[in-house]
């Protein structure tokens, strides 16, 4: 144990201080020279601004640019967040076409004037790429029948940017930011056309994120399905401006596309709602549908299992099921300790959720959304499944599991998922087994818990929890047996014939960065035995 912290202390010493002479690098005059190494090439291919439509808020009403009080916009306390808004100026899609040019431009002059050179604060990396992007796709208001000098200072600072992003992006831990990063990259090397070396660097750059962050099955390492959507949308914007631009198409971004749209189409064609395993909360994903319809991409899956995730489905019913092992700990930041556990929907609708994800990882709920208590699945004396470590500015899986074995039948009137993991080997030699039947025909669940223990010591705590959304009610029936749930005019029976079954409060992070109580049913016991079954059922109610 003092072996494993003196290394972490090691790891982080490291960490810092390399951090820090990095900020001393950056902050000098050497790098200053470096990144400011351009040359005069005329801005040609022109990208139209609605191709980044899967990925920009519109609102309904566009402002002018006379709206703002422009000079003194820089100047205001803003927190954080609304700093980098307005230094990506992602703000400038929301602008009218008819707004005014020239203070458009005012408003780069100025900035350029007071953050032309290097600074943190205005060059985070996610925050530049945004900028480039922003910039080139909305020329007609920052570059079109403007004069000469203004030209020469605007082509100067995209390069001088896009030279800075190059210099940062693999040391970038953040794959998504990266993948922007990527493509301000690329955008830079087909706007300017003679800069084939931005291009070039680009385009490997994002090979290298293909082979890096995405399995053979074409799904993301981290297993999470809110990256693979981030990802998709950025792969067609990718291709988009190639298109547009009468570029050649490289043949794996096609390929990328196909396999992340399949996976698109797996978790949400006939499902329309968000399923939260992994860093997933509630989106909406019908604006893409029609972007997607749109620019003519259709995308399908007939599969049953994807990316350690099992969906089986008919008209109504909807099951859910994690039997993935935990991602590499270099792509697990978003992971939820929630092997085995699953989510079931009824018409749409969610019967039984995970607790959802709290992304600001900041915050102390972002920890405690990914424990496993807050997971459809089974805790072992309070603990997690898995735990977790500093690693630089990340926390990642300390120790992760494995799934050790898994089984689906999918038949017309019988379905059974099943699988094993070896989380609580190590601490209380124990593997907990899992199995989830389904009776379409008489619309219920019944679920076998199994903890098998290799060398049973001492009796240990369990508790099984069913997350329900928070618009469900709930109630105890008089035996104490069962819990009836209602939703949306829907009844359903909970009971366990062999353990106690209580009402718990909760907490639901199904949308982003925000809490509401709920209720959980939990089936709470001790083992002492060497194999114990917890059986339990979900049926609906006529």
């Amino acid at each position: 144990m003092t072996n494993t912290n003196s290394l972490g202390f090691l790891g982080q010493f490291y960490f810092n201080l390399k951090d820090n002479f990095k900020k001393i690098y950056q902050s000098s005059n050497f790098y200053e020279k470096k990144i400011s190494k351009t040359y005069e090439n005329n801005f040609q291919y022109k990208p139209s601004p609605h191709l980044l439509s899967s990925i920009i808020k519109y609102q309904n009403k566009k402002y002018r640019i006379e709206d703002f009080v422009v000079d003194s916009i820089w100047q205001n306390k803003m927190s954080r967040k609304d700093y980098e808004k307005l230094n990506n100026f992602f703000w400038f899609f929301s602008l009218d076409l008819k707004s005014s040019k020239e203070t458009t431009r005012s408003v780069i002059r100025n900035w350029i004037k007071d953050n032309g050179k290097y600074n943190k604060k205005s060059w985070e990396f996610d925050v530049t790429s945004k900028r480039i992007i922003a910039w080139l796709s909305n020329h007609k208001l920052t570059y079109e029948d403007s004069d000469k000098e203004y030209r020469i200072m605007f082509d100067h600072m995209i390069q001088k940017q896009t030279n800075h992003l190059l210099s940062e992006i693999k040391s970038s831990n953040n794959l998504e930011n990266k993948l922007i990063g990527c493509s301000a990259i690329i955008l830079t090397g087909l706007a300017y056309r003679n800069e084939k070396n931005y291009l070039e660097a680009g385009l490997s750059i994002l090979r290298n994120i293909v082979k890096y962050t995405i399995d053979n099955q074409g799904f993301t390492k981290s297993r999470s399905i809110k990256q693979l959507i981030f990802y998709l949308k950025y792969f067609i914007i990718i291709r988009e401006w190639f298109k547009e631009s009468q570029n050649v198409i490289p043949e794996y971004i096609n390929e990328t596309i196909f396999y992340l749209g399949s996976g698109y189409a797996f978790f949400w064609k006939d499902i329309n709602s968000d399923i939260f395993f992994n860093g997933n909360y509630h989106s909406k994903n019908n604006d893409f549908d029609q972007y997607l319809k749109r620019f003519g991409y259709t995308f399908k899956n007939e599969l049953n299992e994807l990316g350690g995730y099992v969906i089986l489905k008919n008209k109504k019913v909807v099951l859910v099921m994690d039997v993935g092992s935990s991602p590499n700990k270099n792509f697990s930041t978003d992971y939820q300790f929630g092997a085995l556990s699953f989510e079931i929907f009824s018409n749409q609708k969610k019967l039984i959720t995970n607790a959802g994800y709290f992304s600001d990882k900041k915050s102390k709920l972002n920890k405690l959304s990914k424990s496993t208590s807050l997971q459809n699945t089974l805790v072992i004396e309070d603990f997690s499944s898995c735990s977790l470590k500093k690693s630089g500015k990340n926390i990642v899986v300390d120790k992760g599991l494995k799934v050790l074995k898994k089984n689906i039948v999918y038949e017309k009137n019988y379905w059974k998922v099943s699988g094993s993991h070896d989380g609580y080997l190590q601490k209380f030699g124990s593997i907990h087994e899992r199995s989830i039947e389904f009776y379409p025909e008489q619309n219920k669940f019944i679920g076998y818990d199994k903890i098998l223990r290799k060398i049973p010591k001492k009796e240990i705590k369990f508790d099984i929890r069913f997350h329900l959304h928070p618009s469900s009610k709930v109630m105890k029936t008089q035996d104490n047996k069962s819990i009836l749930i209602e939703l949306d005019e829907e009844g359903w029976k909970f009971s366990c014939d062999n353990f106690d079954i209580n009402i718990d409060n909760g907490l639901y992070f199904g949308n982003k960065n925000s809490s509401q109580d709920n209720h959980n049913i939990f089936i709470s016991g001790m083992n002492k035995d060497s194999e114990q079954t917890i059986k339990w059922e979900i049926i609906k109610l006529k």
